[in-house]
Formats: structure tokens, C-alpha cells, sequence
């Protein structure tokens, strides 16, 4: 079977019929270094320093240099924070350097039961399980508590995790923030499964724009449906004191569920749930990615003090949200089209794939690091340059970043319009 390469996405590869495993690698390698050759291939660059607004990278056929970053989601520059290294130090003279088993079996430390109590109050809930990845917080619980007999009701944009979690049940999905076609899907779907539940993004990674929270809350009680809430990139950025969209709405008992991440704006890496204490007990022994994985390490004793940090630094979100603007107001005076962000994540909408991969390599060229997002991350119409902004961030390096997009959209002949 032969695939156009000039049009195709990584999900092209995925099961190609009358290949094996095998095949479809030589193909992929084949596809992998034609983008190589045209410098579309800006994926699993080697970083030799770490998360910050700027980044050195090995760069295939280049020396080594520094990029302004806008790749990275530690939003308030939480990983270099030194209160946070210390703390990450201190767990490891106090436990080692790890876990050394699951959590049912002698994995489940006091750092650990910590951790659970404080997330949960952090939204104003008693009870909270705690993973070793985001994904698999979402992933791993929603397998757990969804089966055949149930039904998933999708926003079309929410995370990858939530699709997979989402595999052993039946799935319904609705055009993204769209609350007429989430009604039809409660209304039509009422007494014909056992368990419904919604499932959103609190802050949506690819459009950074935020969910209708509180008429998705109506819709939900009014049909009598669960709803669970991923705000990973809400957490910590979102809200007057970082709570996130929940926060903003001022709904945090009508949340089902909430699930997130510890690797964004609270610096290190995991996933949590927060729910009622009877359902947190019972995935604490029935989701299997927790009950059968080796727990996080002592070094993730850094994440109670970034949870402190939130409430004792609140300057970072301020700067943040000042950062946010600048960058924001200046593309649009470009006449860039950005969507409808209202978070840290800023993407410019390019339409063309191949288009998209060429003005990624010219921002590459203006020593600006940012990622091209294709399909399936978005629709194939949809492709477009995302960027993510961090509180650290100077005015000088982001005048960098729109200085690069003014020769870019010179030289490529971009217009909002593409």
C-alpha cells in the first residue's frame, strides 16, 4: 500500500491494512525522514538544558543554540523555582531516590498521603487518588468506572487520555462547547444506559479557550448525568487563587469528578483525581494503573510546596496573565488569528498541514521554538502553530517571538484569513 507523504499525518500510520507492525515502521521511517530533509520534522528535538523561556536544543544539521521557548506548559516557571528544588532534594535525603513499589503493597508513603489531602482541599474536597502520570488519571479511572453498559458523553476536543479511558464503554461526542448538540446527546440518551457521564477540559490544550462550566452544570443536573472535569492546564493559572475554571465559576461541589496533572503549572510530573471519598476508595483499589503501578517518587515532595507557592507567590499568575496579553495583543495587531485563547496556550490557525510544518521550520530559522499541531491532535483543516506561555518570560523575548511572526508572515505570505 503506498501513502501520499506530502499529505499525511501521523495517524495515517497507525494500522495500515495488509502490513504488520513491522512494515508500518520501514514506512513511518520512510515518511519520518522525508520530513527530516525539509526541516518539517520538529518533534523529539534533545534539550540540553531544561523547562525555562528559553532552551537549548540539538538541532539536526545545526549547532547547538538557544530558542525562545514557547514548548514548554510549566506556566509559572514552577520547575526552576528554588524553593522547589530544595523541597525535591529534601524528599530524597528523607526517602531515597524511590518508591520501590505499589501502592497496595508498601508503595503508599506518608509524602504520598500528604499529597492526596492537599490536592483535595486545594478544591475544597475531602478525598483524592493520586497517579504516577495525568494520562493515566484520566485513562485508568475512567476504565475503571465506566463499562458497556454506560456511556461517555465527549466533548470533541478533550485529551487523548480521555478517549483511551473511554474504550471500554460506548462514546458519544459532541462539536466542542457546543451545548445545544450536548443536550440532543442527554436528551436522546436518557433511560438508555445505565451510567451517563460528561466529560470535559476545564482549559482546552489545543484552542487554550475555556469551558461553559456552569451551563454544562445545568445540562447535567437537569438530566441527571455525572460530570467530570480534566482542568490540566486550568490548574494553578485560571481562577482569582489558581483553582482553575471550577474557580471561575465558583462550582466546586458540582463537579463530580475533577482530574489534572502535577506537570504543568505545579512543576514536576502525576495525575490526581478528586471525587467523593467513597468513589476515591474504591479506585484506590479498583483502577488498575494504580493498584498494579509503582508509586511517584520522594522527589514529588516538591509538588506540596508548588501547591503552597499558588497561594504564597500569586505575583507569578499576575505575571503570567500580563505576558498572556502582550503576546496576544500583539499578534492580533499582526492580523494573526488566534482563536478564541483565553489561557497561556495561543495558537495561530494555519489551515494547511504542510503550510503549517514550513512556518514552523521559519520560526525555527527566527531562533523561536514553538510547536506545529496537526491532525489528529486537530481537524485536517485545522492545523495550526501553538505556543505556551510562561510567567518567566521577558518583554524582550516575546518582542523576539513577534518580531519572528512579522518576517514569517511576510515571507510566507500569511493572513488571518489562511
Amino acid at each position: 500500500m503506498k501513502i501520499n507523504f506530502d499529505n499525511a499525518s501521523f495517524k495515517d500510520f497507525e494500522n495500515i491494512p495488509g502490513l504488520d507492525p513491522y512494515q508500518w515502521a520501514e514506512l513511518f521511517n520512510d515518511y519520518s525522514e522525508q520530513l527530516r530533509e525539509k526541516g518539517h520534522m520538529n518533534y523529539r528535538f534533545e534539550s540540553l538544558s531544561g523547562c525555562g523561556p528559553e532552551i537549548e536544543l540539538k538541532v539536526p544539521g545545526k549547532f547547538d543554540q538557544r530558542y525562545v521557548s514557547l514548548v514548554s506548559n510549566d506556566y509559572l516557571g514552577f520547575t526552576q523555582h528554588p524553593k522547589m528544588k530544595a523541597a525535591a532534594i529534601r524528599g530524597i535525603e528523607r526517602f531515597g531516590s524511590g518508591a520501590g513499589a505499589s501502592p497496595a503493597i508498601g508503595g503508599h508513603f506518608s509524602f504520598h498521603q500528604e499529597l492526596e489531602q492537599k490536592i483535595a482541599g486545594f478544591f475544597q474536597r475531602e478525598s483524592a487518588i493520586i497517579y504516577t502520570t495525568g494520562y493515566t488519571a484520566n485513562s485508568a479511572t475512567f476504565q475503571c468506572l465506566l463499562k458497556k453498559e454506560d456511556l461517555a458523553i465527549l466533548d470533541m476536543s478533550v485529551h487523548a487520555s480521555v478517549y483511551e479511558g473511554c474504550q471500554l464503554t460506548n462514546v458519544k461526542s459532541f462539536p466542542h462547547n457546543n451545548m445545544e448538540a450536548l443536550e440532543r446527546i442527554l436528551q436522546s440518551s436518557k433511560d438508555r444506559y445505565r451510567t451517563r457521564m460528561v466529560i470535559i477540559d476545564g482549559v482546552y490544550s489545543q484552542d487554550g479557550d475555556l469551558a461553559p462550566l456552569d451551563k454544562i452544570v445545568e445540562l447535567c443536573r437537569h438530566y441527571d448525568a455525572y460530570l467530570a472535569m480534566d482542568d490540566a492546564h486550568g490548574t494553578g493559572v485560571i481562577g482569582k487563587t489558581g483553582r482553575g475554571v471550577i474557580e471561575l465559576y465558583d462550582l466546586y461541589q458540582q463537579v463530580d469528578i475533577i482530574t489534572g496533572t502535577f506537570s504543568k503549572a505545579l512543576g514536576h510530573i502525576g495525575g490526581y483525581v478528586v471525587a467523593s471519598p467513597k468513589l476515591i476508595n474504591f479506585l484506590k483499589f479498583q483502577a488498575r494503573q494504580h493498584l498494579f503501578s509503582s508509586t511517584s517518587t520522594p522527589a514529588s515532595m516538591c509538588i506540596l510546596q508548588a501547591i503552597d507557592l499558588i497561594d504564597e507567590e500569586p505575583h507569578w499568575m499576575e505575571k503570567l496573565r500580563e505576558n498572556t496579553a502582550y503576546l496576544k495583543n500583539g499578534l492580533l495587531s499582526l492580523g494573526l488569528d488566534i482563536g478564541t485563547s483565553a489561557s497561556a496556550i495561543i495558537p495561530v490557525k494555519i489551515g494547511d498541514i504542510t503550510r503549517n510544518a514550513e512556518i514552523c521550520r521559519l520560526l525555527m530559522d527566527a531562533g523561536v521554538y514553538t510547536n506545529q499541531i496537526n491532525y489528529p491532535a486537530v481537524s485536517r483543516k485545522d492545523a495550526r502553530i501553538r505556543m505556551s506561555l510562561m510567567a518567566t518570560h521577558t518583554q524582550e523575548q516575546l518582542d523576539t517571538v513577534l518580531n519572528a511572526w512579522e518576517w514569517v508572515k511576510a515571507k510566507a505570505g500569511l493572513h488571518a484569513e489562511a
